[in-house]
């Protein structure tokens, strides 16, 4: 499961390394929770990329109420394909989710501790994602949703978590907005390379914001 994150890098020059174009409204968040907008590309009907906002938390669009996409903030990618709540979005509505990095909490005694995990070079990436177009038959309200598919955790990642998110970097974010299977096959293997370590538990309340929630509180795992 992946259930916060953050993104911090300027919006449009992230969106650029992905091949995206447009303008969001994008400050730095080092929390980024359930519920909350997020910054994604997807494809346009002319095939282009976009910088898009989205509320993380699927809403398929035959739900009756948007309440359901509080539980849909990630799809586990062994059922995503079958899901009835995410099928036709994993074969049509495909998306990158900006990020830097990502919280896992990891039992240490009888408590646990939270980690922060980002790319090893510190740069940008995406998380494979999908997203629905949602519209109230009983009221105007329109909503654009998304969440991000998690897969089994590959070996360094197995050490805090038994899931990850799909992490991608530009080259596999192609493959993946294509449409292919192989992104989710070959998830694990495939990421690139991470490095993690723990931080304040001041992140567990989604309220609290600032850089300070990822500064470092003990030594740096890397793969």
């Amino acid at each position: 499961m992946c259930g916060r994150f953050a993104f911090y890098s300027p919006g449009e020059a992230t969106a650029a390394l992905f091949g995206a174009s447009g303008a969001l409204d994008t400050k730095p968040r080092y929390n980024i929770a359930p519920t909350q907008d997020i910054a994604a590309i997807c494809l346009d009907r002319d095939g282009g990329r976009e910088l898009q906002s989205f509320r993380w938390g699927l809403v398929p669009s035959w739900a009756k109420d948007p309440s359901i996409g509080n539980r849909m903030i990630n799809a586990r990618a062994e059922t995503v394909a079958e899901k009835p709540s995410f099928r036709s979005a994993y074969r049509k509505r495909r998306c990158l989710v900006l990020a830097n990095g990502f919280y896992e909490w990891h039992t240490e005694g009888s408590g646990k501790t939270p980690y922060f995990i980002s790319l090893t070079d510190g740069s940008p990436f995406a998380f494979a994602g999908l997203w629905e177009h949602w519209h109230g038959k009983d009221s105007d309200e329109t909503l654009y949703s998304a969440t991000l598919i998690t897969t089994a955790a590959n070996e360094f990642m197995s050490a805090l978590h038994h899931r990850m998110p799909i992490v991608l970097d530009p080259a596999r974010a192609d493959t993946w907005l294509a449409g292919g299977d192989d992104t989710i096959r070959n998830a694990a293997q495939e990421a690139p390379s991470l490095r993690a370590w723990p931080v304040g538990r001041e992140v567990n309340n989604p309220r609290n914001e600032g850089v300070n929630l990822i500064a470092s509180a003990g030594l740096t795992l890397e793969n």
